[in-house]
């Protein structure tokens, strides 16, 4: 995904001279050809994200469109101040881009896995949430957030996320990318779980179960007409993430349910549980000991399906 995100970024910079990469120390072998086409749109501000982020904000208040990179905890939770008081007070064009969603520095430990970053920036006023799925939906976010007028969250993984669309879907900030219809469960997906709800949905099919598949890269604002269809279309709803169970897709997904007239839909949030994750290992190993994994998706969703 982040190659899929520079080389988007790279066509966009050379389209439009605002825009500015800034990197804390991050980036290289992926940043080269970006940097050496256009030195003047970029700025390494070194390992000090809460001061790349209030750079940056100022960037965006003279004019410019401003990406910062850093690995998942630290272009967001390290500078969570300087994002909500710089950038979103002011609804600056600053746009946060994390690398390594979810458990992908797995093997570094807790102080590295992102499994928060969603719940938290999208309590932020004026923030847009995004955690596309595959490479194809990672270039059309970049687009999309150049865009944008306002702050923004990109999510992104690291581990070399296979390419699930055929062909570039339909995208928007706050739309689904319906994947698959079905009307028995639906399964809505984001980010770095697109993939293995796709091998789950695959599964469920071949045992008969059709299955409706949500891409739901834009976490806030969320596709409520897509969630409010599922309800009422399909008889059953999995939620599915790369982040714990609060707060982040299963409970925005959870909030538009609850507040929704019609039938009560039998509804189950998979992602990891609330507390650290205290093993280490490959991001694989990782996703299977929070039971993340395709058989986990099939083994939940039938149980969910029996209790129809």
């Amino acid at each position: 995904m982040r190659t899929a995100f520079i080389n988007a970024l790279e066509e966009l910079a050379a389209e439009d001279p605002r825009i500015t990469l800034l990197t804390g120390d991050l980036g290289f072998s992926v940043f080269e050809p970006f940097i050496a086409r256009f030195p003047r749109q970029f700025l390494n501000c070194g390992v000090a994200e809460q001061n790349m982020t209030g750079v940056a904000a100022g960037m965006a208040l003279s004019g410019k469109v401003v990406f910062t990179y850093s690995i998942g905890n630290f272009s967001t939770l390290r500078c969570l101040e300087q994002i909500r008081n710089d950038a979103c007070y002011h609804g600056a064009n600053v746009k946060v881009v994390s690398v390594g969603a979810g458990l992908a520095y797995g093997p570094l430990g807790s102080s590295h896995h992102a499994l928060e970053d969603l719940a938290i920036l999208r309590a932020l006023p004026e923030m847009t949430v995004v955690a596309p799925g595959d490479p194809i939906e990672a270039a059309a976010a970049t687009r999309a957030l150049v865009s944008h007028d306002g702050p923004c969250y990109l999510r992104l993984g690291k581990s070399g996320e296979p390419r699930v669309h055929a062909e570039v879907p339909d995208f928007a900030l706050g739309r689904a990318i319906r994947v698959s219809d079905g009307n028995d469960l639906t399964l809505i997906a984001t980010g770095t779980t697109l993939k293995a709800c796709c091998d789950a949905a695959a599964k469920l099919s071949a045992e008969g179960t059709s299955v409706r598949l949500l891409s739901m890269h834009t976490i806030k604002p969320l596709d409520v007409e897509a969630v409010r269809r599922a309800a009422k279309e399909t008889s059953a709803i999995v939620t599915v993430e790369e982040h714990s169970v609060t707060g982040g897709l299963g409970g925005a997904v959870a909030e538009v349910l609850a507040q929704s007239d019609g039938r009560r839909v039998p509804f189950l949030i998979m992602g990891v549980r609330s507390g650290f994750c205290r093993v280490v290992g490959s991001q694989e190993y990782l996703k299977a000991q929070c039971g993340l994994t395709v058989d986990d998706i099939v083994v939940n969703a039938n149980r969910l399906i029996r209790r129809l």
